[in-house]
């Protein structure tokens, strides 16, 4: 079959799943997860590669291109990488720091065939891994079986093997890692045609896999999500470890029924393979695991990523590649950005509050822990005070981020959640207020000393009588760090 007819056909099914009505609970299909790990793969050779199968996949359901973390935190390597994908945690919480494992928390967060095994028992799991450190280390012995492939049989030995279990077995959820295409990287780099060649030999593997699941005799009454992803990317000479972009680049390409055809997403991230892996299975996410994943199949619309058509290319930055869009100073509807105490001067893109995205900001100025702002997703908000001083100013930077009015009850109480990371140098100082009928602000946090990428919850007691609130925050400095803000949400308690 051509190219062209795989993505015809592959669109055709899934559009004739159609994107939410075809989930395992409304028609009774059996749900089953396949998870493919193609190391130190980067998208953007994939779609220069020969490679129809993953172009397929691409045609049939989800592509969403992400990023990772780097130093401090963690370097981009397969140890972190491959933790992050397998507990859905990020490396602060599963603390793997290198492909040694010293110190991991596997026990307080394991790996979601263990979690899968814990919560239905029933279910065969199954793991094959090129590199044995997943198998052995990653993966616990809850697993039904975690299969190392011999070196000397390398990725033919894992395709055959995972084909094997997909046509013969009954595997409810399984796990495939291949490594030739980081070991190309590695020896040739990620510019080279053999980096292309080892993609498309892995994709002629990945074909393989998925035509063994829609081969199987009750096909047909099975509801598979089928996820291919990567650990961390490669530069063009070849090597990874270090905070460039494409080191740090990863995706997930997914299919199933409940993700519409070529959908395109900026707001997944690792961690979510495996909550996505345990929603499709039915098993609920108890809140107590402190994942850091959330289903692609529950996207949770934000303000901010609304504004990913508004970003624009750089403007006085020059390290930022210039066909970039990546930032923007016009907030979304509803909110406003209050720069009347502003001072003048300094780097365009950051003067003020800025919309921008982890591609766009981590470019400005690499190795300073942008890289660590892990949990903010998309389009979020930044205040750099760090960045805009880097041009002659005037005053001191004094911005305040202004949310919509949200409905309150008086004399009750509300719930304000939001992402935040907060890199501290003195006098800067980050406060929330909130705001009630448009009245004086009330400070309810702030912020003098660095605080790690993280959700905050800040329990409101509104004033009787009150009938709304607006959530502000303000930035003052000078010369410091910066300050980021997403997924801002206030509720009724």
């Amino acid at each position: 079959m051509s190219r062209r007819s795989l993505l015809l056909a592959a669109a055709s099914l899934a559009a004739a799943a159609g994107p939410l009505a075809g989930t395992a609970r409304a028609t009774g299909r059996t749900p089953k997860v396949l998870v493919i790990g193609l190391d130190g793969a980067l998208l953007s050779r994939i779609k220069d590669a020969d490679a129809p199968h993953l172009d397929a996949l691409m045609a049939a359901g989800l592509t969403a291109p992400s990023s990772i973390y780097a130093n401090p935190l963690a370097p981009t390597m397969s140890g972190p990488g491959w933790s992050t994908l397998i507990t859905g945690v990020w490396p602060d919480k599963h603390n793997v720091k290198d492909n040694a494992f010293t110190g991991h928390r596997f026990d307080r967060y394991p790996d979601f065939l263990t979690r899968i095994e814990t919560a239905k028992p029933s279910l065969t799991t199954y793991a094959v891994s090129s590199w044995a450190p997943i198998t052995d280390t990653v993966f616990s012995a809850k697993a039904d079986t975690r299969v190392s492939t011999p070196s000397a049989e390398y990725d033919t030995g894992t395709t055959a093997r995972a084909v094997a279990q997909l046509r013969d077995g009954d595997p409810d959820a399984m796990f495939v890692q291949l490594d030739n295409i980081d070991h190309a990287g590695h020896s040739d780099g990620a510019a080279s045609q053999a980096y292309l060649d080892a993609i498309h030999t892995a994709d002629a593997q990945v074909g393989q896999m998925v035509k063994a699941v829609e081969s199987r005799p009750a096909h047909a009454d099975e509801d598979w999500l089928i996820m291919v992803t990567t650990d961390h990317g490669h530069t063009d000479a070849g090597g990874h470890g270090g905070s460039t972009l494409p080191e740090r680049q990863t995706f997930l390409i997914a299919t199933g029924a409940a993700l519409a055809p070529g959908t395109v997403r900026h707001d997944v991230k690792m961690p979510d393979v495996a909550a996505s892996a345990l929603a499709h299975l039915g098993i609920a996410i108890d809140p107590a695991w402190n994942l850091d994943g959330r289903p692609v199949q529950q996207p949770q619309p934000d303000d901010f990523d609304a504004l990913r058509p508004r970003l624009t290319a750089r403007t006085d930055e020059t390290g930022i590649p210039a066909s970039l869009l990546g930032y923007t100073h016009t907030p979304p509807p509803g909110w406003s950005v209050d720069n009347s105490a502003m001072g003048t001067g300094g780097v365009t893109e950051w003067r003020g509050w800025s919309f921008t995205t982890d591609e766009f900001w981590t470019q400005a100025q690499r190795d300073q822990q942008r890289e660590s702002n892990l949990r903010a997703r998309g389009v979020f908000a930044v205040a750099d005070g760090d960045e805009w001083h880097d041009k002659a100013v005037t005053g001191t930077f004094d911005s305040t981020l202004v949310s919509p009015a949200h409905p309150v009850t008086g004399g009750g109480t509300a719930t304000l959640t939001y992402t935040t990371y907060y890199r501290h140098e003195s006098p800067q100082k980050g406060e929330v207020l909130v705001s009630y009928d448009d009245g004086t602000p009330v400070t309810v946090r702030t912020y003098t000393a660095d605080v790690p990428s993280r959700t905050e919850t800040v329990t409101l007691n509104v004033p009787a009588g009150a009938r709304t609130a607006r959530v502000l925050f303000r930035y003052t400095g000078t010369n410091n760090w910066f300050w980021v803000i997403d997924g801002v949400r206030l509720s009724r308690s």
